[in-house]
This record gives structure tokens, C-alpha cells and sequence, in this order.
């Protein structure tokens, strides 16, 4: 995600009234008087309300994710790879993009890449942000800084570590991310697992209680963005009970925060003899907007918003019987609901002037299509408006942008799908597409006819799914029964448990003794510049023996034989002998998994 020191947030929205044009960026300076002419041939393929027109500012650029605009107007991207994506090829260069039109022709002409790459060790991310000068991106299990100088497109410093050891692996390894006026950064941590059962996404598998992936995962977290060198832990969580907050819209002047929440999956697959009817795969749950509230529990994974009862429900994970609503009774209720599925992705809160009054402190909101609709129709893959009357919603949500899709709105086919959405300092929407790196730039030009276009509403919640349409689908993450558990098959070495493993993993992050593995080895241990692979079975210091691993981190390696970075006693830590034992457990269980 991204900040809101200036006033920019993200948005997205579906469907449309008339048809798109396209439209040339104006000059640099931002003066946009020739914005109200009439639109020119369309480039883009959206659906928009009349009186709106799109430009795809850039193509290609990589899986793009979230975005940012500076006061300069210089469009930043966060490009992430990995197994969302098939384990493509990244694109070459950095995973941070840095786009501009500076000569007002409506494409950007500055196409610049920055930031880590496949060859130092780097994955990409989604969050990004702006903040008193600085540059923030989510890079694998970090939140980075660059310093950004006025009248300079790319950073021309090294990164500052933020935060480290953000937890990876699991349904949802990303971390959105913003920013508000005072420099808190509030971080999306989301959930592992689909609903925190023993065995993620299986058939009747019951759920854990308490849910103790809850302590580290599935709510947002809240850092000081002024701050460097942080280290992830449990204390610092704001919220719980949020599955995966992917978009966030912030409202400066109100000092309001609101998160998009991505519903669970699978009910009538894996519970069919209590969510009996086979279409409520594809109308439960709904989607949501929430607002932030310190402390708050917004229900995940006991509960999930039902739309034909109107309210949280008890999840079958946890004894519901798709009707009774027990303590979810006592969770905080969404502000916001949307039909299932359709995945918000990125979220802003729209405060500038340039977009007609009615769009003016409402939410856009970024939905990147539905898998789990399947085998019915799916839906989203637009971007949508949703009207705010104080902290909640105001009347029923519109299509605002639609046709990313094309011709086909399935996963698999989808030209295009909306990830991340920010205004710029010039009152434009800009979208950003993660199968193609497509950038699109959205302004309103006015027009006959404009104010008088009625807007298109966004489906019901309890619309029936449809014809049958297409084969059952599968989770794009796949069916990791053992998602949750991050240990879970590896074998413990002689001498040790499955239980020294985990907390091993624990000290490994920094959760258990204040260590700083992750620094050096990165969070998945599979090496950095700084230091090596720990999961290649190839040893530097030992015979690679529970022993021999314990040994080495008990007294440090002052003189590296290969890297430039020397590990300190104890991991740069005062672990104890449980820990060192822990940890070096853990270590070798990454080279011995279970067969």
C-alpha cells in the first residue's frame, strides 16, 4: 500500500456507464485545463462513468502490485514474482519502478527500474508508500526506505531497513502497508492458512482454538515509519482478526484508517453438510471494508460476514451451523460489504477536488477477481466506488471502472486484473494491473451529458450465482494442508524435538530471544549477499551435525570464509543455551525435511 502524508490514497472500482476514452497527460506542472476537451481515441479498454477518460501510462513493466504518486508526479511500483505467478521469469532489473511522463504525451516516457533484484536476492513486494521525503517498499520480509530528492526520479541512496522479519510462507506472504500524517506504519500481516483448521483447506478438518497462528499473523501490525531496524513481534499488533487486509484507504483530515478484508474460501467445499446449498460457494462470505480501530477483533477465522442474515456468523470450523451468530454477535461489524469473492486488493480514500462532488471522500476500491465462484460466473476484476456517510457506508457501491478482464473474467484468462490503486497530486486515478505491468491513468474531463450519467450499480449481495459456467477451481496458492504450521515437515535431529523445531523457527525470526538471523540469511534462510543458504545442506563452519551447527552459532564466525558479513556470538544476541540449541535445531531440520 502506500502512505497518506500528502493526501494520496488508492481506489478501485468495476463497471461503467458509457464508454472509455482515452486521454493525453498534461504538462508536468499539472495544469490540466485541456483536460476538459473531448476525449481522444481510446487506449485503455475500460468502461467508465461518462465524463471520465483512461490512458495506459505504461505496459509491461512486471507483475505490478501496489503504487504510489510523488508531488513531483513521478508514479512509483512494488512488482512482485513467485508462485502467484506461476514462478515466471521476473522481469529484468530491480522490482521497483519509477514512472514519469514528462513530456505531457500521456505515456511515460522515465521507465526506470531500482531497488533489489533476482541476482541479490530479492522477490519483489506489494506494499509501497510515500513519507516526509522517503520512499517505503515491502521487499521479501522487510519494509525498506529510500530517500527521495526533489527534482530526482530514482533514489541515489541505499535502502534503511524499517522493519525486518515480517513472517513469510502460507497463503499470504505479502505486506500492504500504510502510512498516515503522524508516521505510523500500519502493516497488513495476513493469514497462513484459509481458516486456521488443523489441516488448511481439507475437508472437515476442525479449527484450532484458539487460533495460535492469531499471535503472529492475520490482523495489522503498527511501527514508527520515523524508525529504523525494527524487528517484527507479537507486541506490536494493532488489530486481529483480519484474514488479509490488502488495500488500505487513509483519511488524513479525519485521522480514520479503514482495511479491505478479504473473505475466507471454501465453505461449501470443505463443509458441506452445514453450508448445503452448492451456489453458496459463490455468495459466501462477503467481501468488506473495515474501519481500524486499536484493539479491534474483526472476527477471523471464528466468524465471516453472511449478506442473506446480514451480519457475522459462526464459521463450521468452530461448531457454526451456518445460521447462528453466537460471539461473532461481539465482533467489530464491517463498515462496508461486497459481493463474495471478488478479491479488494488495493483501496484509497478519495480527498481531491478534480472528480465530480459525489466521489469526493468516498472509497475506491481495487477487486482482483474471484477464483472460488467457480463453477459458476466469476466477478470483480473492476473497480468500484463505495459512498462513506461518517464511518460507514452510504448507499449501495458502483461500478466505476470495468473491461480490465477483456473477454474472459477467470484468473487463468483475465487480460488484465486490478491490483493497486492511488491518486496522484493531480487528482487522477491511477491502477495498476499484476498480469501484464499494465499502468492506467484515470481523470474526469467533464462534458455534455456528464452530470446528468446515473451510475451503475454494483450487484446484490444475494444475487443468485448464476448457470453453472466453468469447472470447479482450485486456490491459486494451492492446497498446503500444513500451511499454517511453519515447521511442519521437518524432521527434529537426534537429541531434539518437533517442539524444539518450532521454537527454534521462532528464534530464527527473531520472535524468541531478540536474534537477527533474518538479516543475514534472509526470512526463508535460503541466503543474501550477507550471508548463505542454510537450507542447501552445504556447510561453511561444520560437518553440518545438530552439534557442529550449535557450535558455530555458540561462538560466531569473526572472519567469514565467503561473505562479507561476520555472524556475532550467539546470533548478536544473549540467547541462552535453550535458544542456541532451539534455533540450531531448527537449522538442520531445514536440511532434513521429512520424506
Amino acid at each position: 500500500m502506500r502512505v497518506n502524508q500528502s493526501r494520496y490514497g488508492s481506489f478501485s472500482s468495476a463497471a461503467a456507464l458509457v464508454a472509455t476514452c482515452a486521454i493525453a497527460i498534461a504538462a508536468p506542472d499539472y495544469a490540466f485545463a485541456a483536460e476538459a476537451a473531448a476525449c481522444p481515441a481510446d487506449d485503455s479498454g475500460l468502461t467508465l462513468p461518462a465524463g471520465f477518460c483512461a490512458t495506459v501510462l505504461a505496459d509491461g513493466i512486471g507483475h505490478a502490485r501496489h503504487l504510489v504518486v510523488s508531488e513531483a508526479g513521478v508514479v512509483y511500483v512494488n512488482t512482485w514474482s513467485g508462485r502467484y505467478f506461476g514462478n515466471d521469469t521476473p522481469h529484468a532489473g530491480g522490482f521497483l519502478v519509477a514512472l514519469k511522463d514528462s513530456r505531457g504525451a500521456g505515456r511515460a516516457d522515465i521507465n526506470e527500474r531500482f531497488g533489489e533484484t533476482v541476482q541479490s536476492g530479492g522477490a519483489g513486494g506489494t506494499g509501497i508508500g510515500i513519507y516526509n521525503g522517503w520512499l517505503y517498499a515491502e521487499l521479501n520480509d522487510k519494509i525498506l526506505k529510500y530517500p527521495l530528492n526533489k527534482g530526482a526520479v530514482l533514489p541515489d541512496a541505499k535502502s534503511q531497513v524499517v522493519v525486518r522479519g515480517l513472517p513469510l510462507g502460507g497463503d499470504h506472504p505479502m505486506h500492504p502497508f500504510a502510512i498516515d500524517a503522524n508516521g505510523d506504519l500500519y502493516i497488513d500481516v495476513a493469514s497462513a492458512t484459509n481458516s486456521c483448521q488443523e489441516k488448511n483447506r481439507t475437508l472437515k478438518s476442525p479449527g484450532i482454538n484458539p487460533c495460535t497462528e492469531l499471535e503472529t499473523r492475520g490482523g495489522i501490525w503498527r511501527y514508527d515509519a520515523k524508525k529504523t531496524d525494527q524487528v517484527f513481534s507479537p507486541a506490536e499488533r494493532y488489530a486481529t482478526g483480519i484474514r488479509n487486509a490488502e488495500g488500505f484507504g487513509v483519511d488524513t483530515a479525519g485521522h480514520r484508517i479503514f482495511v479491505t478484508q478479504h473473505g475466507r474460501d471454501q465453505l461449501h467445499t470443505n463443509w458441506p453438510d452445514v453450508i448445503k446449498d452448492a451456489d453458496q460457494e459463490a455468495t459466501l462470505p462477503s467481501e468488506e471494508v473495515l474501519l481500524l480501530k486499536k484493539g479491534g477483533d474483526y472476527g477471523w477465522p471464528m466468524c465471516y460476514y453472511d449478506p442473506f442474515q446480514q451480519g457475522l456468523v459462526l464459521a463450521p470450523e468452530y461448531g457454526g451451523d451456518g445460521k447462528t451468530a453466537g460471539f461473532c454477535a461481539q465482533k467489530g461489524a464491517p463498515a462496508a460489504v461486497f459481493p463474495a469473492h471478488w478479491a479488494p486488493n488495493d483501496m484509497a480514500l478519495y480527498d481531491r477536488q478534480q472528480f465530480p462532488a459525489r466521489y469526493r471522500n468516498g472509497l475506491f476500491i481495487a477487486f482482483h477477481g474471484s477464483w472460488n465462484r467457480a463453477p459458476y460466473a466469476q466477478g470483480g476484476y473492476n473497480v468500484v466506488f463505495q459512498g462513506l456517510s461518517g464511518d460507514k457506508a452510504s448507499g449501495q457501491c458502483e461500478i466505476f471502472a470495468d473491461g480490465f478482464a477483456g473477454a474472459d473474467k477467470s484468473p487463468g484468462k483475465a487480460a488484465h486484473r486490478p491490483s493497486g490503486i492511488a491518486v496522484g497530486p493531480d487528482g487522477a486515478l491511477y491502477v495498476a494491473d499484476d498480469v501484464s505491468g499494465r499502468i492506467y491513468r484515470i481523470v474526469y474531463h467533464g462534458g455534455a451529458g456528464a452530470s446528468d450519467a446515473k451510475p451503475v450499480p454494483c450487484p446484490s449481495l444475494t444475487e443468485s450465482a448464476g448457470p453453472i459456467a466453468a469447472a470447479r477451481a482450485q486456490p491459486p496458492e494451492g492446497t498446503h494442508p500444513d500451511a499454517g504450521a511453519d515447521t511442519a515437515g521437518l524432521n527434529a535431529p537426534p537429541g531434539s524435538t518437533p517442539a524444539m523445531v518450532a521454537r527454534g523457527n521462532r528464534v530464527y525470526h527473531g520472535l524468541d530471544g531478540g536474534a537477527t538471523c533474518t538479516g543475514c540469511h534472509g526470512a526463508d534462510a535460503k541466503g543474501t549477499t550477507l550471508g548463505p543458504d542454510l537450507t542447501a545442506n552445504k556447510w561453511l563452519w561444520s560437518n553440518g551435525s545438530y552439534g557442529g551447527i550449535a557450535a558455530t552459532i555458540a561462538g560466531g564466525v569473526a572472519q567469514p570464509k565467503q561473505y562479507r558479513a561476520p555472524m556475532p556470538a550467539m546470533g548478536g544476541a544473549q540467547l541462552s543455551s535453550d535458544q542456541v540449541m532451539a534455533v540450531s535445531a531448527y537449522v538442520w531440520a531445514l536440511n532434513h525435511p521429512a520424506k
